[in-house]
């Protein structure tokens, strides 16, 4: 078995950052849609203004809002306005990777076009 990208969305701005929160990241429905990323799912957390990298689990966010919202201890990692790199990883097979296609979405201000 080989870990490989299955998704990703590529340079999202963080639209809230919620310390009171018991954790993870909300991120719209739509994106997680167009990205093949479902509620409770384990994702990457890259922060392109500090460099962080972290990881948290998904919860869903209202369709169509544009959230991406870091919540809970994550929340200090980020600071509104961030841009952030969102990467989920699968199991699978070698011979399987060696053709897989995961999902990258390139959101214009976290909207799909």
């Amino acid at each position: 078995m080989i870990e490989v990208m299955k998704s990703k969305l590529h340079c999202v701005q963080v639209t809230e950052a919620n310390l009171n929160y018991m954790g993870s990241i909300t991120i719209d429905e739509d994106l997680m849609d167009a990205a093949n990323l479902i509620a409770g799912e384990k994702v990457q957390i890259l922060d392109n203004n500090n460099g962080e990298r972290f990881e948290t689990y998904i919860i869903k966010g209202e369709r169509g809002s544009g959230c991406i919202c870091l919540n809970g201890a994550a929340a200090r990692r980020v600071q509104v306005g961030d841009t952030v790199i969102i990467i989920s990883y699968a199991l699978m097979d070698f011979e399987e990777a060696k053709t897989f296609q995961p999902s990258v979405v390139f959101p214009q201000d976290n909207r799909l076009l």
